[in-house]
């Protein structure tokens, strides 16, 4: 395995179906004792998971927990499968708001779906916790995109985890996606929080990474400039 501890972005190149394909830039965290996978792309995707952990030199076996960012398909659809075939040893984190949404109990805010079968959290997360994680990671609550959104930053590399608070396109930080998420101006909002921190590097779920202009980027998404 490479370093002591870190995080990197990992590219999931994944079979939507009928053809389609989609890619998805999930993220490892991991030190000493733990890795931990950020999202765990649609349904249907264990082997691309493996080879991405693998290419990246970490063996699937090594993988300890998952972290959700929030409730979409996209983010959790690949939950279950990593469960089974880790036979449920898997540490699953995620925001306290996540927890009906995933426990089945009400449907996920975009589909409308109800999660079958229903997924438990091992650790809830709040808004300020800090992770011990690849040498120390903190949670953001960034409502707008759902209600359960986190972010997070890994304080040693100063990088931010961004889910789907934030989008990229050719290296260049964007605001979220106004058609899939549902509150909008709660969701800049959100990004205002991010101002606050020294971010040199954000990996966007959908675009991938930022390292040009992120401060920059920030602030005039925040202030609705963009």
């Amino acid at each position: 395995m490479p370093t002591a501890f870190g995080v990197l972005p990992l590219v999931l190149d994944m079979n939507a179906g009928n053809g389609n394909k989609m890619t998805a830039h999930a993220s490892l965290l991991w030190d000493d004792q733990d890795v931990f996978l950020v999202d765990t792309g649609i349904v249907g995707q264990l082997d691309v998971i493996r080879k991405a952990m693998a290419s990246a030199g970490f063996p699937f076996e090594k993988l300890t927990g998952v972290i959700l960012t929030h409730q979409d398909r996209d983010h959790i659809g690949g939950l279950p499968e990593l469960l089974e075939a880790k036979s449920g040893s898997l540490k699953v984190l995620a925001h306290e708001l996540a927890l009906p949404y995933l426990a089945g109990e009400i449907p996920l805010v975009k589909s409308g779906a109800t999660v079958k079968p229903p997924l438990q959290v091992d650790q809830i997360l709040q808004d300020g916790d800090e992770l011990s994680l690849a040498g120390g990671v903190i949670v953001i609550h960034t409502p707008g995109h759902t209600p359960d959104h986190i972010c997070l930053y890994h304080k040693p590399s100063r990088t931010l985890i961004s889910g789907d608070a934030l989008i990229a396109e050719n290296g260049v930080l964007l605001p979220p996606d106004p058609q899939f998420t549902p509150a909008y101006e709660q969701a800049l909002s959100s990004v205002a929080k991010l101002c606050d921190l020294e971010v040199d590097t954000v990996i966007a779920y959908h675009g991938g990474v930022c390292t040009e202009l992120v401060a920059e980027r920030l602030a005039s998404i925040a202030q609705r400039q963009d």
